[in-house]
């Protein structure tokens, strides 16, 4: 169906996609989203992240035939929540709705939060919600409503708003509290919406319908043990990120479990298999610290995670770092024990030197930020259009 949109039309409300291997669902979701928002001036931002079925070409073509669907495309990059605030920053429109690619929004419900945010000028944003009345997480297994029950207690510990259902992936807002609060968000894993009410500058002004979330349609689902560790990492870095990043925190968490990883090998080879003490605390040692590097790229560094020849330049410069971390531990504690303080004390000061040294120098060189690369954004006609990034 062509839109009927002129090139002239001033669009209202701009409909945000984050799209991962959704290449079967794009079609009949623009279709419920023709059908459904009837006499409204709207465009359809997809973004995908660089999906191996070829979803974004299916949004180029669409894109090329008509005027209201837009394709922004994030190479080397992932994630739900920087995806989201990428396409609601490509946005002119005042209102700004976000939707699954997956089908299981309900797209007729859209011009009803787009009246409601019209009629009610205080309002910042429009949630609909499962866990209000006449709400459902629909045919969700026992262990998902589980997850989303512990998910919604724990963010209700660092909201300042009332919010029933704050892990809701389906919302509308001015573009105006986006701007307030664009600053300040994490963009980390999954639940952008979180990340808005948790980063606002003020108290949010919000409403909360009733939805059922519904089935998917095709593709699979994105849910795995790291969203949920996204989470968490979300919530604390809300919590405690101004006083200590959260990076840091996961970075220490890693190298705690390096020491057990050495500590139980040195056993093992020492006394287990009886090399000589040298050989084993040699062997420990670099068994630990590629240990600590993989589960740093992993979790720590997910969205920089290293791949191909790229992986091994960046544990040949883990090992480097940590070793002179090595180095620094021991002469920081040496000198703190040497000028009287207890040993306990010592030892902590040099652990914390050596970590803080590992940490600055890793994220300087092994997981150096990536350059901001100006997504493929595709408008009227196919062609590449200019987004606005943060």
């Amino acid at each position: 169906m062509q839109s009927t949109q002129g090139s002239d039309t001033v669009v209202e409300l701009s409909v945000v996609i984050p799209t991962v291997n959704e290449r079967d669902n794009v079609r009949p979701l623009v279709a419920a989203l023709d059908a459904a928002l009837v006499g409204i001036a709207w465009e359809a931002i997809f973004v995908d992240d660089d999906s191996p079925d070829d979803t974004a070409g299916v949004v180029r073509i669409l894109a090329a035939a008509r005027d209201n669907i837009r394709l922004i495309e994030r190479i080397g990059r992932r994630g739900l929540a920087s995806a989201c605030t990428e396409g609601m920053l490509a946005s002119h429109a005042p209102f700004i709705a976000v939707i699954d690619g997956d089908l299981q929004h309900d797209a007729t419900l859209l011009p009803r939060m787009l009246r409601r945010l019209k009629a009610e000028q205080p309002l910042d944003i429009v949630i609909r919600s499962r866990h209000v009345a006449g709400g459902s997480v629909g045919t969700f297994a026992p262990a998902r409503r589980w997850v989303s029950r512990i998910g919604t207690q724990l963010s209700r510990l660092v909201l300042r708003t009332r919010v029933q259902d704050p892990m809701s992936g389906f919302f509308m807002l001015r573009a105006s509290f986006l701007h307030e609060t664009v600053r300040d968000l994490s963009n980390t894993g999954f639940k952008i919406l979180l990340d808005l009410l948790l980063s606002a500058p003020r108290p949010v002004r919000f409403a909360e319908l009733p939805f059922t979330f519904g089935e998917r349609h095709a593709g699979a689902s994105k849910l795995d043990a790291m969203v949920s560790l996204e989470y968490l990492q979300l919530l604390v870095e809300k919590s405690l990120g101004r006083i200590i990043p959260v990076r840091y925190v996961m970075f220490v968490l890693v190298g705690g479990l390096g020491v057990v990883v050495h500590m139980s090998l040195l056993a093992l080879l020492y006394r287990g298999l009886a090399l000589p003490f040298a050989a084993a605390q040699a062997l420990a040692t670099l068994s630990a610290m590629i240990g600590n590097f993989f589960a740093n790229n992993g979790l720590t560094y997910r969205d920089r995670r290293l791949h191909g020849g790229a992986l091994w330049w960046g544990l040949s410069t883990f090992c480097l770092a940590c070793s002179i971390g090595a180095i620094m531990n021991f002469m920081v504690a040496k000198l703190t024990f040497g000028n009287g303080a207890p040993w306990a004390l010592a030892g902590l000061a040099g652990a914390f030197a050596g970590s803080l040294w590992n940490y600055a120098t890793t994220a300087t060189f092994t997981w150096r930020p990536r350059r901001p690369e100006r997504p493929l954004a595709t408008g009227l006609g196919g062609k590449p259009s200019g987004t606005k990034l943060h």
